[in-house]
């Protein structure tokens, strides 16, 4: 008797030089089995779409005829196209993301894939742009209790998040929970600027607590062609593939298996050579998988696609470094948090082996951290904004959990 899994994840070959119309019908073959997507989203009010589509119209990359490190226009139009199939004529679809590319942070009238949204009547919201809401992590935060995001989520009935196959240098790989990070509003005072989340450490916690927020009921990764390396100045894949799953843990641990990594590994096994799998993270936490075994994953597929790996962008010790002693800046900040309270109520702080190095009320253009860190580069410096209230509920626990995992690793290589 067969056993009905809780995911389904299907992917298949699609070559990357397919016309429009055999991008579609490849792509409607392996959505078609996710019943559990469409049942949602056939029956949604309004599906918020997050494509992983933004850069300067100027700075898009070609790679064999397909967006090299963006979701190609054709597998965008697939995916209106099957939306609009499924979608009640009265639903709404709305498009969102931000654009950390210009000083505004603001999307304005020609990003790069505006005219696709006109094509298909799809409205857009900029994600950085008001209102807001806060939305609390369901079942309590792994990073942080709650996140500031866009209103538009807040009456969504259904969420698609579509990506690209990538490495990325930070994350080991972008698929599509990664692809959420680019929805947090990187302006003040509502927001966080975008190296708050993007930090070591917090980041492959952020990105599960945005999974666990959005719910991604139907994830579809491009892959016609890839990126290796980093997620921006990568090298091309050519991978001939479209994948598609009904949650996105599950859909990610496909793809990450598809590039030919492990998604039951962790930092520092490549590709998660700078922090941890976030993939992994989740799926311990309870969304979704990493465990190919309990999806319904079916593939004409051989793995890997093509060669992917990380970069390695700085050495392993000094990375552990910079994971050890931004744990440290996390733990010193709880216990003398009265005190850097009374002194720097409301500012933003940089700490850096337990003194503030900078203060101020907007980081954002400080440059790099780098340049910041002068003669202790291999000493992490803690961004933390000084709220008395602690709204935003830190998790510092985490900072021990990982100082007391290095501990442990150190231990066992003794």
């Amino acid at each position: 008797m067969a056993v009905t899994k809780a995911y389904t994840v299907r992917a298949a070959h699609c070559d990357h030089r397919a016309s429009d119309e055999e991008i579609y019908r490849t792509l409607r073959r392996i959505t078609d089995p996710l019943t559990r997507s469409w049942e949602k989203i056939e029956r949604a009010d309004k599906v918020v779409i997050k494509l992983n589509m933004m850069k300067l119209p100027e700075s898009v990359v070609y790679f064999e005829g397909r967006r090299r490190e963006l979701v190609d226009e054709a597998v965008a139009r697939a995916v209106f196209r099957l939306l609009r199939e499924h979608m009640r004529p009265t639903a709404r679809l709305v498009a969102t993301d931000t654009n950390p590319y210009t000083p505004e942070r603001l999307m304005g009238e020609d990003f790069n894939y505006a005219p696709i949204l006109k094509e298909f009547g799809v409205q857009f919201v900029d994600s950085n742009v008001g209102p807001f809401v806060d939305y609390a992590v369901p079942g309590g935060g792994l990073m942080f209790d709650r996140y500031t995001l866009s209103a538009c989520f807040a009456d969504a009935d259904a969420m698609v998040s579509v990506a690209k196959m990538k490495n990325h240098a930070f994350m080991g790989v972008t698929l599509c929970m990664k692809n959420l990070f680019g929805l947090p509003p990187m302006t003040l005072p509502a927001g966080r600027v975008r190296t708050y989340y993007h930090h070591v450490i917090r980041l492959s916690y952020v990105l599960a607590d945005l999974g666990l927020i959005l719910q991604p009921c139907l994830n579809i990764v491009d892959a016609l062609t890839g990126q290796a390396g980093r997620e921006w100045d990568g090298e091309g894949r050519v991978c001939d593939a479209l994948l598609a799953g009904d949650q996105v843990t599950a859909t990610d641990a496909c793809g990450t298996r598809l590039m030919g990594h492990d998604a039951t590994s962790d930092w520092p096994t490549p590709p998660f050579r700078r922090d941890r799998n976030h993939l992994l993270i989740a799926a311990r936490r309870g969304l979704g998988t990493v465990n190919l075994d309990e999806i319904d994953f079916r593939s004409d597929l051989r793995a890997p696609l093509a060669h992917f790996d990380s970069v390695e962008t700085d050495a392993p010790a000094t990375v552990a470094s910079w994971r050890r002693t931004a744990c440290e800046q996390g733990l010193f900040y709880r216990d003398h948090r009265r005190r850097l309270v009374d002194r720097y109520r409301g500012e933003f702080i940089f700490l850096q082996d337990g003194d503030v190095v900078w203060h101020g009320a907007d980081p954002s253009n400080l440059g790099s951290r780098r340049d910041l860190s002068r003669d202790k580069k291999d000493r992490a410096l803690w961004l933390k904004l000084v709220d008395p209230d602690e709204t935003e509920g830190e998790r510092f626990s985490v900072y021990d959990e990982c100082l007391a995992a290095m501990a442990g690793r150190t231990a066992r290589s003794a």
